[in-house]
């Protein structure tokens, strides 16, 4: 027997569980034959998929409607959640001794142990009123961990001899403990007998570290099937769930645990013999460096979630992980100079000499990428959005053991990356988290010693990435560190890099001087390049840090060599000269005098004003404009006034926008001048978007209207310049959907003005108001209609398809249909039935995203009729016909669970709205039913579902009570109506 399709609703929760109860005899009887034929074991494994399925459904709410079975269907990690009637069955621990057996007889059969071990995972998860109380969680959790351990060690449960796990198994073992830590409550977990609790983690952590080794082999080996590295993240991501909990476990429980699983990481990360990295297995060697880099992107990216892991256990277990991480930094580094010394000698002695072996240094890179990824982690988090604040157990350790720490030998240690640390007297009595900076700052030394040495060629660009990157994190966090935000801080800290200290002066200095190093070394490596620049950025995004970068000389030559546009800096990428402006402009807002300030901004901004307006003005400009040297003048201008954009802040915006303001009026008179250069005017629209996207939000009525008809020229240009205009190959399609994409972009910042508003009034830019406001002209209604009539003309079927695209299309209609429902029905009669069909089409031909913001659009012009009161409308007309396709959605077909609220809210208004049409639906739908039972249930559902003696109108209380009445309709009559 099995479920298929819809049929799966037929049964009814006591049908479920009295198959269950069937099958799981079967399966005992089964499990005790020796020996099973073919023909008994196919059977067998029909039972335990019978099973499986079981267990995967029984949890659904009865009479759950087809709407959800979609969702449920595509879910990876269902969790079991039966009623009071699955207490006798579950709860019997025969039951679940029954699986494990199976299990343990049929592991080696992967595609049956499969079966098996989801039915282990969703017994696993087992949870809600089939307890009756927490006792009964704590036996069944007893005896399951003891099922568990037992399959896994093949001996005695309480001590872990030995783990055999095969590959199949992997995964659905990670997938039992993984539902057992996050669905028990933990004072459940902590109630099952110590011995037995011990035995789990010591399970855990052997099975963690075992895991681990496997997933570096199947990296080594380029498998397709990454079981263990699947396997090995959920485990990981267990721990960080048992130990982010200082409320049931005492600081120290998983101390030894997070030791071991740190000290596997590292080791498999590293080249022999410290390590087992790259180590060959079963003959089998591991690929070549340069097909690494080109199948893979970056490791601090696809690795994320592990590192981040792996660094917090880092922290649990620091008095032993930072030494271990410092001292292993040290060591490599160390060699790294010996290498590259010994380079050079050869070099020196033999000048033509080019036959050397550089697999060692690579080893050492690939020892040192690691070893600085897992410290970026274990010493800052990824924070977006929010104050970076020191992990309290890094603070903390800090703290612990500062009466240790000569401070003068810390500092001297800090500022001197040249030397080892060993050199250093008494460097044993320095902080062990700035030592461990210290040996980070000691690799960068060597990397610019080497390029001074000319020998950048044996350098590694991804080491230089992975210093950056460190720093800017580190950076982020540590320095000029906000005491304030701390209960307590440790004095090395704040002694080394806190506010007013000498240290904190010379770390900015150095880190600057690392960015203008790489800018002129490495720019042609775009990603190091953009990394550098990142950092760059951290050192001015904070005024404290900016008040004393610009304190620095180096700061100011930077500014002038990059506003010269001279080499190297204008050999840089356009992506890394747009965020260098960005930084050079914030820098600007660092605390200055009148007369400084003046004087950066004459040397930062002018120049960029002059030479722009020096080559649009010159006489022969329409002639000169393709020139190579014009458009990249042009190129890197446009460029520039997007990063001046991004480096919008409130305190800044108003210099920004009236600086902004003047090269917009200019960049549109260059839409005409390149109305055949594709990628320039794709730049000049990024500059609009960048400007809306980080202005809008802080301007007053006066200067959004200034912005607002900057906009609409922009949009009328292009307009001009494009319709009917024919696109016959995929390029010009390409360019195309470039060019909606950053206008729809455009609209839809300036709609946010709407939602996101920080400026009641001018008073930001008093002081820099040029003259008076002008009269009221533009709204941000006229601007983004404007837009649509552009829009919808070009959108066609073919540009639809592309997914980004077709999304931010469907959310600007959403928007405009929200904000200005009233302006729908003025629209000229083609673009109107253009808009109707795109939502038609959305929600009939599109992806479920895109369907729900069509119902979403709904709603809004439902109501906007309902008010108007205008029957002959095309609006109205409309509604009608959508009133039927929402209907058709909700009792007819399959839908996500994530559509029900905006479906259901649609066709509430909508059936308020055509209340006759929805009654001809119905009856239509009745008439054709044959079945005289099913007709009569639809007859009941229907009239329970518009039971009130009153017509529906649009009053809340009463369209939540419709959409309670909805969700029980639906439910009760989705098994009777199957579209195939």
């Amino acid at each position: 027997m099995e479920f298929h399709g819809n049929c799966k609703r037929v049964f009814q929760e006591e049908d479920l569980r009295q198959i269950f109860v069937l099958t799981v005899e079967v399966l005992q009887e089964f499990s005790r034959r020796e020996n099973l034929s073919a023909q008994m074991s196919s059977v067998f494994q029909r039972y335990l998929a019978l099973a499986n399925q079981v267990l995967s459904w029984n949890f659904l709410p009865p009479n759950l409607g087809r709407h959800y079975i979609a969702m449920f269907e595509s879910s990876q990690n269902v969790l079991l959640k039966p009623t009071e009637s699955w207490r006798e069955t579950l709860l019997d621990s025969r039951v679940m001794e029954l699986f494990f057996t199976v299990h343990r007889k049929i592991r080696e059969d992967s595609d049956m142990a499969q079966d098996s071990l989801q039915c282990l995972a969703q017994l696993a998860s087992l949870h809600g009123p089939v307890f009756p109380d927490e006792g009964a969680q704590v036996d069944y959790l007893a005896h399951f961990i003891e099922g568990l351990l037992s399959t896994i060690n093949g001996n005695t449960c309480y001590l872990v001899y030995r783990i055999e796990i095969e590959d199949s198994e992997a995964v659905g073992i990670s997938s039992i403990i993984s539902n057992l830590i996050t669905v028990f409550p933990r004072n459940v977990l902590t109630a099952i007998p110590s011995e037995l609790f011990s035995s789990f983690v010591n399970c855990l952590t052997h099975l963690t570290c075992s895991f681990g080794r496997s997933a570096a082999l199947e990296e080594v080996l380029d498998k397709d099937d990454m079981v263990y590295m699947e396997a090995y993240d959920k485990l990981l991501e267990s721990w960080l769930t048992l130990v982010q909990d200082d409320k049931h476990f005492h600081k120290g429980f998983f101390t030894q645990h997070a030791v071991q699983v740190f000290n596997s990481y590292i080791q498999c990360h590293l080249a022999a013999p410290d390590g087992t990295r790259n180590l060959t297995a079963n003959g089998v060697a591991s690929r070549e460096e340069e097909e690494i880099s080109e199948l893979q992107e970056d490791d601090r990216d696809q690795f994320s979630d592990q590192l981040a892991s792996v660094g917090m256990l880092g922290r649990v277990a620091a008095e032993h992980c930072i030494p271990l991480l410092t001292s292993l930094l040290e060591e490599r580094v160390t060699r790294l100079h010996s290498q590259l010394q010994r380079h050079q000698q050869q070099l020196l002695a033999s000048p033509g000499s080019s036959t050397t072996d550089n697999k060692m240094l690579d080893e050492l890179y690939e020892d040192i990428h690691w070893l600085i990824l897992v410290t970026g982690y274990l010493l800052a988090d990824d924070t977006q959005g929010e104050t970076p604040l020191i992990p309290p157990e890094i603070m903390g350790y800090s703290i612990k053991h500062s009466s240790e720490v000569d401070i003068n030998t810390t500092l001297q240690i800090l500022g001197s990356p040249g030397e080892k640390a060993s050199s250093i007297p008494g460097y044993n009595r320095t902080d062990s988290v700035i030592r461990l900076l210290s040996a980070i700052l000691r690799v960068s030394e060597v990397e610019s010693r080497a390029i001074r040495a000319d020998l950048t060629h044996l350098l590694s660009p991804q080491m230089g990435k992975d210093i950056v990157w460190f720093l800017k994190r580190w950076a982020k966090t540590y320095l000029l560190v906000d005491e304030k935000l701390y209960d307590q801080i440790s004095l090395p800290f704040s002694t080394a890099f806190g506010a007013d200290t000498e240290g904190s002066q010379w770390i900015i200095g150095y880190l600057l001087q690392k960015v203008i190093s790489n800018l002129s070394v490495w720019s042609s490596e775009q990603d190091l390049a953009s990394d550098t620049v990142q950092l760059l950025v951290t050192l001015v995004e904070r005024r404290e840090r900016a008040n004393l970068v610009i304190q620095c000389e180096n700061w100011w030559n930077l500014a002038k060599q990059f506003a010269s546009r001279s080499p190297p800096l204008n050999f840089l990428s356009s992506p890394v000269q747009r965020t260098l402006m960005k930084a050079l402009v914030l820098g600007g807002f660092a605390q200055m005098d009148t007369e400084t300030k003046q004087q950066y901004w004459t040397e930062v901004l002018q120049p960029l004003q002059q030479r722009f307006l020096r080559v649009i003005n010159q006489e022969n400009f329409q002639q000169m404009c393709q020139q190579e040297e014009v458009k990249q003048e042009i190129t890197a201008t446009l460029e520039a006034l997007c990063g001046i954009a991004e480096a919008t802040q409130i305190d800044n915006v108003a210099i920004l926008f009236n600086f902004l303001m003047d090269f917009l009026t200019n960049c549109i008179g260059l839409m005409e001048v390149y109305k055949n250069t594709p990628e320039t005017v794709n730049l000049i629209i990024e500059v609009f978007v960048e400007v809306a996207h980080k202005q809008i939000c802080y301007l007053g009525e006066s200067k959004a209207m200034n912005l607002y008809e900057a906009c609409l020229t922009l949009l009328q240009v292009y307009s001009k310049n494009n319709l009917g205009r024919q696109r016959v190959d995929v390029t010009a399609e390409e360019e195309q959907y470039q060019d909606l994409l950053l206008i729809m972009e455009l609209l839809t910042n300036l709609l946010s003005k709407e939602f996101i508003d920080f400026s009641d009034t001018d008073e930001v830019f008093r002081g820099h108001e040029p003259g008076q406001a002008a009269s009221r002209s533009v709204s941000a209604a006229d601007v983004v209609l404007y837009g649509v009539n552009l829009i919808l003309p070009l959108m066609s079927q073919d540009l639809l398809k592309f997914p980004t695209l077709c999304n931010q299309y469907y959310k600007l209609i959403t928007f405009i249909c929200e904000i200005f429902p009233e302006k729908i029905p003025q629209l000229p009669e083609d673009l109107f039935k253009s808009l109707m069909c795109s939502l038609e089409l959305g929600m009939t031909s599109m992806s479920s995203e895109v369907c729900q913001l069509c119902l979403e659009a709904l709603t809004p012009l439902a109501e906007q009729c309902a008010k108007a009161q205008d029957t002959d409308s095309p609006l109205f007309v409309a509604t009608r016909h959508f009133l039927k396709l929402v209907f058709d959605m909700l009792v007819l077909q399959k839908h996500s669970a994530e559509m029900t609220t905006a479906a259901g809210e649609a066709f509430y208004t909508l059936v308020c709205l055509h209340q006759a049409e929805y009654s001809e639906l119905v009856e239509t739908l009745l008439s054709s039913q044959q079945d005289p039972v099913i007709y009569q249930r639809l007859a009941d559902a229907f009239n329970k579902l518009t039971a009130s003696s009153t017509p529906p109108t649009l009053d809340r209380k009463q369209k939540m009570a419709f959409l309670k009445s909805l969700e029980e309709f639906m439910a009760n009559v989705g098994g009777l109506l199957c579209v195939k």
